[in-house]
């Protein structure tokens, strides 16, 4: 396990002064990064070997979002390697040891030369020493597309959404789905797919599903194929 301290900062809070989901995965990606690094599969050592890691899917699900100026300890370890697929666990703890926050994701292996998924380096996955998967109950990677979704108003892929790899990161996708969630809509989980990376110059077109307690926002091109899929859960 990899964990790290720190305190809840103004700039990464809404206006009810607490933290949300896009905030949680910049923690959660930091972590994970921070881990890498930490045994010796960081970003050097990715270009070296022609590699990324790409976000497959997120599963979060939230007891309390940490508020302004609040101390946390951050948390991930990875607890299976099979063939491209990579599995990790990630915790945010309040300063008594409380969860606040926990997930599962699935990261793909890829081969940044012939841009396709390739088996996961032996030496890789040994460098990670795989602990025990989080207990929680872990649902399926792929999020089932509801009939009758509304289309939003298009919008731009903007050069702030781009990570290292020039493709819009995984965290982004998620800021922009926050946008159309109702004020009365108060979700505790959330699940993310993604399905293909969008890059500069991409026009995003939203199509939206809710009923009482599920909210899914699908972030497609102009074929309407989705980039990502996003489920919010009460």
């Amino acid at each position: 396990m990899y964990s790290f301290n720190s305190r809840i900062r103004y700039s990464e809070v809404c206006s009810n002064k607490e933290l949300d989901f896009f905030s949680i995965i910049n923690y959660f990606q930091d972590c994970s990064l921070f881990h890498s690094e930490a045994v010796g599969q960081g970003f050097d050592d990715l270009e070296q070997r022609h590699r990324i890691w790409l976000m497959n899917a997120w599963q979060i699900q939230v007891s309390r979002f940490p508020v302004f100026g609040e101390d946390i300890k951050v948390s991930t370890w990875a607890y299976d390697f099979n063939a491209m697929y990579g599995y990790r666990n990630f915790l945010i703890e309040d300063n008594q040891g409380k969860i606040c926050a926990y997930a599962n994701s699935i990261w793909i292996y890829m081969d940044t030369e012939n841009n396709r998924p390739v088996k996961i380096d032996e030496d890789v996955a040994r460098a990670y020493r795989a602990e025990e998967p989080y207990p929680m109950d872990y649902a399926p990677r792929k999020i089932s597309l509801p009939d009758n979704l509304t289309e939003g108003t298009p919008f731009p892929v903007l050069r702030r959404n781009l990570d290292t790899n020039n493709h819009v990161n995984n965290g982004e996708y998620i800021r922009m789905s926050e946008e159309f969630i109702p004020e009365n809509f108060k979700p505790a989980g959330m699940r993310a797919e993604y399905r293909k990376s969008a890059v500069m110059g991409d026009i995003i077109i939203p199509l939206i599903h809710q009923n009482e307690s599920t909210l899914t926002i699908v972030l497609a091109d102009s074929a309407r194929k989705p980039y990502t899929i996003i489920e919010y859960t009460v």
